[in-house]
C-alpha cells in the first residue's frame, strides 16, 4: 500500500504546486457525481447498498476480475483477503520491508507474523531472491506490493510460492491499471487488493477499497466477513441485520456514496492514467540531466494485456541526494513532496518486538534515505511541472529560477 505518510507543500488557499489535487476532475465530473449520489439519496440506503453492488459489477468488468468486493479502505480488504485465504494465528507471511505500514499492520490485524524481504531495486518490490531466503518453516503467505508505478515480478514470486507451497495474494492497493501477464493487479495469487483513498490513481471522497479475487470461496468468505460474519447475499437489504453469523467478521461494509463517486470517476479512468503517463514522461524529460537526481523512475518492460500498459504513474518517484535539505527548499518554493517511506518496516516501532536492526535490508534503507514523491496528478498542467523542475535544479546549481 501507498497511503500518504509525511507531506510538505503549500497551506490550503496559498498559491503554489500542492502535491495532490482533484478539484478539476470534480468540477468536470460534478453532474454525473451528482446524478449518483441522488440515487443514493432517493434509495435512503447510505451504506451497502444498490450503488455498491453496481460498483462490484463495474470494477470486475474493468480489471478482468469474476469477483469485486466492496469494503471500506484498502487496509480492510488486506486484513479480509488474509482471512478469507485461511491465514492462521501465527501463521508467517512474506511481505517487503519497504511499503507502507498497513502491508505488515493488516497481517498482525489478520493474526499472521510479518517475515520481512528486501527489495528489487528497479522496481521498489518484493525480491524473488530474497524471498525465497526468508521462507521459514512458519511461513504460508506470500504477499508482494506493487508500488509507485509498476508490479512486482508476479511470475519469479509466484515460482517462488509454488516451491515453498506459500499462498500468493497481493498488496496490490496501488495497482488500479496495472497488468502483467494479461492479467490485472491482483488476480495473480488467490486474491488482491485495491484501495481507493483520495489521492490513489482511482480515489474516493474518503476512505475505501476492495478485493479482487477469481476465487468463489474467497469472494464469498469477504463479503461474509465485510459484514459481521452474516451468511448469504446482503447487498441493499434492510433486513439482513437478521441473518446468521457465520464466523466473527467485521464492520466493514462500503458507503455507497464512495461507490456513487468511484462509478463516476470510472468513467475517465483510462483517460486519467493516460494524463499521468504525460506529466511522468515530461518530468523524466526535465529532471534527465539535473545534478542530484541520482536515480528517476524506472519501467522493467514485462507482458501486460492487449490494449494495456503494464505501468501506471500512481506517483513520480525520484532518488536525490542530500533529500530532506531538498524537500525543505521546495517547501519554501510552495512544491508540495511526499517521502516514500522514510522509515522501513523493520524499523517501525510497532514491529520492534520482531527483534530486527538496522543494516538487515540494505537496499529498502537506501531507498528510504534517498526517495521522494514530486506532484503526479491528472489536475496537474506542464507549466506546474516546469516549476517544480526549475526548482529542484536551483537547489542542486545555484541557479535561481
Amino acid at each position: 500500500m501507498g497511503e500518504v505518510e509525511e507531506s510538505s507543500g503549500p497551506p490550503p488557499g496559498s498559491e503554489g504546486v500542492p502535491f495532490f489535487s482533484q478539484a478539476a476532475t470534480f468540477g468536470k465530473l460534478w453532474p454525473l457525481i451528482e446524478e449518483r449520489i441522488n440515487e443514493v439519496f432517493a434509495t435512503g440506503k447510505f451504506s451497502h447498498g444498490r450503488q455498491v453492488a453496481a460498483w462490484e459489477q463495474e470494477l470486475a468488468a474493468w480489471t478482468g476480475a469474476r469477483y469485486a468486493v466492496g469494503v471500506n479502505s484498502g487496509t480492510d480488504a488486506l486484513v479480509l483477503l488474509l482471512r478469507a485465504c485461511g491465514l492462521q494465528p501465527g501463521d508467517g507471511v512474506l511481505v517487503p520491508v519497504y511499503s507502507f505500514v498497513a502491508t505488515a499492520s493488516s497481517v498482525v490485524l489478520a493474526g499472521g507474523r510479518p517475515q520481512f524481504v528486501d527489495i528489487d531495486p528497479d522496481t521498489y518490490a518484493m525480491d524473488a531472491t530474497a524471498a525465497e531466503a526468508a521462507v521459514t518453516p512458519e511461513s504460508r503467505f506470500m504477499m508482494p506490493a506493487h508500488l509507485f508505478h509498476q508490479m512486482a515480478d508476479m511470475a519469479a514470486l509466484g515460482a517462488v510460492a509454488t516451491r515453498c507451497g506459500l499462498t500468493l495474494v497481493e498488496d496490490s492497493a496501488e495497482g488500479i491499471g496495472m497488468w502483467q501477464d494479461g492479467r490485472h493487479a491482483g488476480l495473480h495469487g488467490k486474491g488482491g487488493v485495491l484501495s481507493f483513498f483520495p489521492a490513489k490513481t482511482l480515489g474516493a471522497l474518503g476512505d475505501a477499497g476492495a478485493v479482487l479475487t477469481d476465487d468463489a470461496e474467497v469472494a464469498h468468505m469477504v463479503a461474509a466477513l465485510r459484514h459481521h460474519g452474516r451468511l448469504g447475499p446482503t447487498l441493499g437489504d434492510f433486513s439482513a441485520i437478521s441473518t446468521e453469523t457465520d464466523v466473527p467478521g467485521h464492520n466493514s461494509k462500503m458507503d455507497d456514496i464512495q461507490a456513487a463517486v468511484l462509478s463516476a470517476k470510472l468513467t475517465r479512468l483510462d483517460e486519467d492514467i493516460a494524463r499521468r503517463a504525460e506529466l511522468a514522461a515530461a518530468y523524466t524529460e526535465r529532471l534527465r540531466d539535473v545534478p542530484g537526481i541520482t536515480r528517476l523512475p524506472r519501467v522493467v518492460e514485462r507482458p501486460a494485456h492487449e490494449g494495456r500498459s503494464a505501468a501506471v504513474f500512481y506517483v513520480y518517484l525520484i532518488e536525490a541526494d542530500d533529500r530532506d535539505r531538498l524537500v525543505a527548499h521546495l517547501t519554501r518554493r510552495g512544491v508540495g513532496t511526499e517521502v516514500y517511506y522514510p522509515t522501513p518496516l523493520h524499523l517501525q516501532p510497532c514491529f520492534a518486538r520482531l527483534g530486527h536492526r538496522r543494516g538487515e535490508f540494505p537496499r529498502a534503507e537506501a531507498a528510504s534515505a534517498r526517495a521522494l514523491a514530486l506532484p503526479l496528478h491528472p489536475d496537474l498542467d506542464l507549466d506546474e511541472v516546469d516549476r517544480v523542475c526549475a526548482t529542484i535544479r536551483e537547489f542542486y546549481t545555484g541557479q535561481p529560477t
